[in-house]
């Protein structure tokens, strides 16, 4: 079942993960709080390392990631303290498909 908040859609996918946003979403909350906690476990006290973990992410769900722009999307991802929001966002601005 799904649930209009804002301009945003919230429901469960066929799997039961819960999932966040609008048609362009690819990743499920499961899938974000995972990688999140990964984040902040590392300390994110790096950006290479964080950037790395990104395109990691990425690349093990098929899409390409640019490295420059990985680095520039951790670095928003750290200011922003890992906000799934945010998270989310730069995930799906990163996602080149291959």
């Amino acid at each position: 079942m799904y649930e209009k908040t804002g301009s945003a859609v919230t429901g469960n996918d066929m799997m039961g993960n819960n999932m966040i946003g609008n048609d362009k979403d690819r990743f499920t909350m499961t899938e974000l709080a995972a990688l999140r906690s990964d984040l902040l476990q590392g300390g994110m006290v790096d950006s290479y390392e964080a950037a790395e973990l990104l395109r990691v992410f990425l690349m093990g769900r098929g899409y390409g990631v640019s490295p420059t722009a990985a680095l520039d999307a951790a670095g928003r991802v750290e200011m922003a303290g890992c906000a799934i929001p945010v998270l989310q966002y730069e995930l799906e601005n990163l996602a080149m498909v291959m």
